[in-house]
């Protein structure tokens, strides 16, 4: 195998595992693909087995890397975040599944912490509660004789990155990197280190932990037995999905953010060397600046975007798929009054209610399928706008405009609205697969296969939507979403009086 640089980017995610083999130039010679098993135990628990974590995403790497017909010059990895392995290091084999970042099982354990959750903020940016990895790592320790093995140093503890580097350099390198240190509810951002009062308070043994590192450097280097080839392969990029999207997005300064609308969605403003208050359901966390090293981001998670309109044709079955509220929706000159504010599983950020339940306001005899397409679309802008509102106010950052992937964003009509509703330009790449390609970045950055972070985003193409003619009319109609909020929280609290 020969020929230009390439960087293999692995985008471990929660139901499968994406390698591709980027060039030089941006271009994506080829991608490999393998489906991860979903395990559900209990009600609540979701989990899946290490072994077949790590085997599926060697066969989606070795499938891109044949396709590529070269070897690549580094490997950049991007993981789904909190979810939790721990293994034995003489063997290297998981002592049970992974518990994965979807499951609830210390919900009562996260209960029993309220008194200390303040003090946890503030020394993790994150809210006490079991999406996040320690109370995870406390329940697995808790099993067996697992917790005197730790003591013993017996075992190695990790996120899905710190797993598949172990097991690529053969156990020589326990590492992660900050971006996932920071999701596990043990890590100081402000010293960028293990934080000792946590892990006494969660019982976790120091010899547990991975080295945390900055997101661009030495990761090791992966054996190429394992991946079909000759030599080893230095292991150069290393970051959780939400924080390489946002590096693939080219967002490393100050006030620059992206919104990813998935089923749910995922928003992330960096607000470089300052890190931010977590106030008002956001989340402060570790990102990238333009050399890989730490910077501080907001994050806040919608929870119900794209999942609006799957219910509009699932549950409803008033569009045959979600392409077609595109045309729905410019079908109609305004929403007339139309609102649908989608809590079908409550109300996230930033308004954290979980009573709310999904409201539509604003109905006529002349209202049709149009207007409530529309409404579901514009619910997605107006979630997103709340958010990025309060972003600004806690970060200080000017923030002059949203890059976005995900789903929806192919929605023209959607990405004018929003531009709009904002008044910033809303840019979308020509490749949505920022995740993989933020580890890519990372990985070629380290490597030298791009000079710095600008050369790299210089292999990128972005679609510009910018403020236009509708920008008053969208203004207007953010204070009928404001009162249809309204309206869903008023009915949360009727309900619990």
């Amino acid at each position: 195998m020969s020929g230009a640089p390439h960087v293999l980017a692995i985008d471990e995610g929660t139901t499968g595992c994406t390698a591709l083999m980027l060039a030089a130039d941006g271009a994506v010679a080829s991608r490999g693909y393998r489906e991860i098993a979903q395990h559900y135990p209990r009600p609540g628990w979701v989990e899946h087995d290490p072994r077949d974590i790590l085997d599926r995403t060697l066969e989606a790497a070795r499938d891109a890397m044949k396709q590529a017909g070269t070897v690549p010059a580094a490997i950049g990895i991007s993981n789904q975040r909190e979810t939790v392995v721990l293994w034995d290091r003489a063997t290297g084999r998981a002592v049970a599944n992974a518990i994965v970042w979807q499951d609830r099982r210390t919900t009562a354990r996260c209960a029993e912490l309220a008194p200390r959750a303040a003090a946890i903020t503030a020394r993790t940016g994150l809210v006490v509660d079991p999406y996040f990895s320690a109370t995870k790592l406390e329940w697995l320790l808790a099993q067996g004789d697992l917790r005197e093995r730790a003591a013993r140093g017996e075992l190695a503890f990790g996120t899905v990155d710190a797993w598949l580097i172990w097991h690529l350099t053969r156990g020589r390198t326990h590492a992660t990197d900050f971006t996932n240190a920071s999701r596990t509810m043990l890590f100081d951002i402000d010293a960028r280190a293990w934080s000792e009062e946590l892990c006494a308070l969660f019982g976790v043994h120091a010899s547990l932990l991975p080295e945390a590192r900055p997101s661009a450097g030495d990761f090791g280097a992966a054996a190429g037995e394992l991946l079909g080839v000759r030599g080893e392969i230095p292991i150069r990029g290393v970051a959780g999905d939400q924080q390489a999207a946002l590096f693939g997005q080219g967002c490393w300064s100050a006030g620059e953010g992206k919104n990813t609308y998935g089923t749910g969605a995922f928003l992330l403003m960096n607000t470089g060397a300052r890190r931010p208050a977590a106030e008002e359901g956001l989340l402060a966390t570790i990102a990238c600046d333009a050399a890989g090293g730490p910077a501080y981001a907001l994050e806040a998670s919608i929870f119900i975007a794209g999942a609006a309109v799957q219910w509009l044709r699932d549950g409803l079955g008033l569009v045959g798929s979600a392409h077609e509220t595109e045309a729905l929706a410019r079908a109609l000159v305004s929403n007339d009054g139309v609102y649908f504010v989608p809590a079908l599983v409550g109300l996230g950020a930033p308004h954290w209610e979980p009573a709310a339940r999904g409201t539509i306001v604003g109905l006529t005899r002349g209202a049709t399928r149009a207007h409530l397409a529309r409404a579901a679309l514009e619910a997605m802008a107006f979630g997103t706008a709340d958010v990025l509102r309060v972003m600004r106010e806690r970060s200080g950052a000017p923030f002059e405009m949203l890059r976005v992937d995900g789903g929806a964003s192919a929605n023209a009509w959607l990405m004018q609205f929003q531009a709009d509703l904002l008044g910033v330009p809303v840019e979308r790449p020509d490749l949505v697969e920022t995740t993989a390609l933020g580890a890519a970045g990372l990985a070629g950055i380290a490597a030298g296969v791009w000079r710095d972070a600008d050369a790299f985003l210089s292999t990128r193409r972005f679609e510009r939507f910018t403020p236009g003619a509708g920008r008053a009319a969208a203004q207007d109609a953010a204070a009928g979403w404001a009162r249809a909020v309204r309206a869903a929280l008023a009915w949360a609290r009727d309900a619990g009086a």
